[in-house]
């Protein structure tokens, strides 16, 4: 039987998770993939993180967005979207960052 290394690996796989111009500009959406959520963001090109901030797992979807950071909504905890960075208030944190393509059929995440 062949197996290949990405099964073994635990590959990710592009899945389609919203029509295309769904997100405006300057908007973030979350999904539900695979059992985890995510926040995808349309801000100069797409992004997505972890949709929970690290403090008290509440969701930073609706945060507004300034420059490549998103602001958690709940307790202003700021994170830069394109590198999953914690920027304030604890070193080394950072939320799971996962690739976006824009395609002519929809919005995709590689997961």
């Amino acid at each position: 039987m062949y197996i290949s290394i990405k099964h073994i690996r635990g590959a990710m796989a592009w899945k389609r998770v919203a029509a295309k111009g769904s997100i405006k500009s300057g908007k973030s959406s979350d999904f539900r993939v695979n059992g985890k959520r995510i926040t995808v963001i349309n801000n100069g090109g797409w992004y997505a993180v972890d949709a929970m901030c690290v403090h008290q797992e509440k969701p930073i979807t609706a945060g507004k967005i300034e420059g490549d950071v998103i602001e958690c909504p709940h307790h202003f905890w700021h994170y830069n979207y394109k590198t999953g960075e914690l920027l304030d208030y604890l070193k080394d944190i950072k939320l799971e960052t996962f690739k976006v393509e824009e395609r002519d059929d929809g919005i995709y995440l590689d997961v």
